[in-house]
Formats: C-alpha cells, structure tokens, sequence
C-alpha cells in the first residue's frame, strides 16, 4: 500500500487535479502566501530559501511516512498549478484534519472565479481524504473577513461549528474567527 503522503492524484472533468506537492511550485506558493498573510496563520514574510527548505525538510518527508501530520498537494488546472492546499494537522487514530488552502492570488480578485476554484479544490480533497485515506472528519479554520469563503465552505456541506468572537488579530482590529468541519458521512462522493 502506498503511503498517504504518496496518494493517487484526484482529478475532475474540468481539468482541475490535486497531484502531491511539487517543489517546482514552492516559490509561487511563497509569493501567494506572502500576498495573502491577512487570511492565513502567518506572521512573517516566507523567503525562497526557507519555502524550498520547508519543502526539503518537512513536505519532502512526509511523503514517506505511513501516518504523516500533512498530506499537501499542487492544485492544478489543466495541468498549470494555481494554488495549493491540502490536510495538516492529521489525527490518524481519531481520523480527523484540517483543511488547507490557497489559490494564486490574482485568482481571488474574482470570487466567481474564487468561489468556483475552491469548491471544486474541496471536492477533490474530499475524495482524497474520505474515500483515499478513509477520514472520518474534516475542520477548518476561518477567519471572518472572507463572506465568500465562507459561503463556499457551507455551500460544499461545512457545517459551521464555532465561532471565537474578536479572536484574531488581522492588521490593526480584532476578527472573528470561524470553524467548519463535515463529516464522513456527509460526504456524498
């Protein structure tokens, strides 16, 4: 059997794939997340060095370990990437992750576009984590500033489960900050 960190690649019939994380792809990834920091849990700029060492030293190995703690992967979009997420966070024995994802940040100044690039990118992780790794739960973390992103999560059948009120620091102000999560038998493949 091939290790999680090692899964088959999932793809729909609008070209969208998620392949395991490419190294080729680490330096753009750094530039969206460094774009994106408002809605992520960053608080310094990423370098070339430090992404390609990131990659090297942590996503590199997980790729070979039968209970990795993330299963990352290039989303691609016939056959470009144009974004990156995946499941970190993993709780092998209670079967549980957290969803992760960015897209290119040129790519979310059109939330139709942005809507439509992240609820196919959760139902091709869904396949991965449901029906690949056999997952019972998925959570995510959100920070209320994206109503978009929100309405995605919900829209692919997240369930919100809390809310933390003026939790997060985002600039100079205090945000709310959302959790999601959707089940395994929730899922309807």
């Amino acid at each position: 059997m091939t290790s999680p960190g090692l899964f088959e690649p999932v793809a729909d019939q609008a070209g969208r794939a998620l392949v395991r994380l490419r190294e080729t792809d680490m330096l753009e990834i750094g530039r969206w997340r460094n774009d994106q920091m408002d809605v992520l849990r960053q608080n310094q700029l990423l370098t070339d060095e430090g992404q390609l060492r990131y990659y090297r030293e942590v996503v590199e190995p997980s790729m070979r370990q039968a209970q990795p703690r993330i299963v990352l992967a290039s989303y691609l979009l016939g056959g470009a990437c144009i974004g990156y997420g995946g499941l970190t966070n993993i709780d092998w024995a209670a079967g549980r992750a957290e969803v992760s994802f960015l897209v290119a940040t040129q790519r979310t100044r059109d939330l139709a576009a942005y809507r439509a690039d992240f609820e196919a990118f959760l139902a091709l992780l869904e396949r991965l984590a449901f029906d690949g790794l056999s997952l019972r739960r998925l959570f995510t973390e959100t920070y209320d500033l994206r109503p978009h992103h929100v309405a995605s999560l919900e829209a692919a059948g997240f369930r919100l489960e809390g809310r933390l009120r003026r939790h997060q620091l985002v600039g100079d102000r205090l945000v709310d900050t959302l959790f999601h999560g959707k089940l395994r038998e929730e899922y309807r493949g």
